[in-house]
């Protein structure tokens, strides 16, 4: 029990201290999925929780502009796009060293919901942007 209210009370934070300024990147979506859309590609964001601890993950990915194929040959479009879809070889963990590298945000070491949720803030510039630029 105290791990749900714990999770409802981060996914708070989260929504107060991160999506607006992701809405302020260009981003749409809702909560766990966000997706900016450019004449050049998608760049793709995702928060995963931990379904049995504290913690969560920030995932990141970019795709072309005109929606992706699925290994069985189905078609989603860039708005019913979500990094579901995409290979973990095409994701990026905000905070780790690089693909195949794990780094889960915590919120059960002391640290209030808020200052976790403003740890991600600097990953946005540091990692994710190159991340999305490069593709």
């Amino acid at each position: 029990m105290a791990n749900s209210q714990n999770r409802r009370q981060m996914m708070v934070a989260l929504r107060e201290h991160v999506i607006p300024v992701l809405r302020t990147k260009g981003f749409r979506g809702s909560f766990p999925h966000f997706r900016r859309v450019s004449a050049e590609r998608i760049d793709l964001l995702m928060f995963q929780f931990d379904k049995w601890g504290c913690g969560f993950v920030v995932e990141v990915a970019a795709c072309p502009a005109v929606g992706f194929t699925t290994s069985w040959g189905a078609h989603i479009t860039p708005l019913k796009l979500t990094i579901g879809y995409l290979s973990s070889k095409k994701r990026l963990r905000l905070g780790s060293a690089g693909i195949g590298h794990d780094h889960w945000f915590r919120y059960d070491d002391g640290q209030s919901v808020d200052e976790v949720a403003r740890r991600v803030l600097p990953y946005l510039e540091e990692q994710a942007e190159p991340w999305w630029a490069n593709g």
